[in-house]
């Protein structure tokens, strides 16, 4: 019997011990080739007690005791936040036992540490939960995908954010109203700010970008942004022109190696593979120089989905005991500054000066739809360096830009 430990209990930890319990026969089936014959949750930590639980008696709120117990071989971090979760994660990993979490925080701010911590005391560190939820990408990447070159990885990572956007976009309701509508569905926190802010999204790609690319980047290196700026208004004259706004994190390289990763709201032609992608669910698209295109589709949260990506963990644990991947220390030489990446822009604008005339002075012929106030079109293919440049000139002559907007050109 492998004995493992849960380590924070909440929604995700719970969803672990549930599918433990319900799924005991399967799972013995799945590692009886590796000579045990189940998996059994031999403490939780955590602060509550858990009255009436199947698990009360396991409850206790001793580190020390998971840790110099010999018995425990895996242990489940599913506590949220940096600290003491990364304390934790560290001591156990020193102790040898190998540490599965669905804690992107700690992931992309502590990754590289701990992973080499991890194959110093030759255990695991796995971490499939923390990006896309029960969406499989981060074994692909590392395995399935280990022949290709990764061209580019970027999609819709945050269901709270898809979920605002569509109820904006089908309903006409404002940003506010669908955020309150997320929280009270219990598809928000009641602190929605790292998901609606971006921050959420930017973990998420920092962790596919390092996977991908091998290089450390943390958030703070890579420019983020979130959808609290958009409105109605932005999202129909989005669709008149054949787009819709995803909030998306991106990674690509380029021939010389060079990274570029941001996240934000950005413009996505209605016939792309990501575009239909509404609701609260997840997309994620990967382009590799032999495999060409693939998406990965499906529930990015929840309890149960995310939890069915860490038992994965923990029996890819046992059967296969793989070694960490390798990220290297935090390298921020060979990232593409944000200013420098290229794209085609979503440019809304008002006023009494925003002409045609006015606008095909700076941008050239393009196509312009009008809105209730205002009108919008899609500028021309540049740095957004020399955007901000052209923006400046339609403000010199007393136009009002409302918004500007990448449009995501994979």
């Amino acid at each position: 019997m492998v004995k493992i430990a849960i380590m924070g209990m909440g929604v995700v930890g719970g969803g672990v011990a549930q599918i433990i319990q319900e799924n005991s026969g399967l799972l013995s089936s799945r590692i009886q080739n590796s000579g045990y014959d189940g998996i059994e949750v031999k403490y939780v930590l955590d602060r509550r007690k858990f009255e009436g639980h199947p698990l009360e008696h396991k409850v206790t709120n001793d580190i020390d005791k998971i840790l110099s117990d010999k018995e425990v071989s895996i242990v489940v971090e599913t506590m949220g936040g940096i600290h003491p979760a990364y304390e934790f994660t560290k001591k156990a990993l020193e102790s040898g036992k190998s540490v599965v979490t669905s804690n992107k925080a700690i992931v992309s701010a502590c990754g590289s540490e701990l992973l080499e911590c991890a194959r110093k005391n030759k255990v695991s560190y796995m971490f499939e939960a923390s990006v896309g939820g029960g969406i499989p990408i981060i074994r692909p990447l590392i395995n399935c995908l280990a022949a290709n070159n990764i061209l580019s990885i970027y999609g819709i990572l945050n269901g709270t954010t898809n979920y605002i956007l569509t109820e904006m976009k089908r309903k006409g309701t404002a940003f506010a109203d669908a955020l309150k509508d997320a929280q009270s569905k219990g598809y928000a926190e009641a602190d929605p700010t790292a998901d609606i802010g971006g921050a959420d999204t930017c973990r998420k790609i920092c962790i596919l970008s390092n996977i991908a690319y091998g290089t450390y980047i943390i958030p703070e290196d890579i420019h983020y942004e979130g959808i609290t700026d958009i409105q109605t208004e932005d999202l129909s004259l989005a669709d008149k022109l054949g787009y819709k706004i995803k909030l998306v994190g991106s990674a690509s390289q380029d021939t010389e190696g060079r990274i570029a990763v941001f996240t934000a709201p950005v413009l996505i032609h209605e016939e792309h593979s990501i575009a239909p992608i509404d609701g609260v669910y997840n997309a994620i698209s990967v382009t590799g120089d032999f495999v060409d295109d693939l998406l990965f589709c499906g529930q990015g949260a929840g309890a149960l989905p995310t939890a069915s990506a860490v038992v994965g963990d923990i029996i890819d644990i046992i059967k296969h005991h793989p070694k960490p991947v390798v990220w290297g220390k935090s390298d921020k030489s060979n990232l593409f500054g944000y200013g420098k990446i290229k794209s085609k822009y979503f440019v809304r604008v008002s006023g009494e000066e925003a002409t045609d005339e006015n606008i095909f002075g700076v941008f050239g012929k393009v196509t312009i739809v009008l809105g209730e106030d205002g009108k919008a079109f899609i500028a021309p293919y540049v740095s957004l360096d020399e955007q901000n440049c052209c923006l400046d000139k339609l403000r010199n002559k007393g136009i009002e830009i409302q918004r500007d907007l990448r449009v995501l050109d994979n």
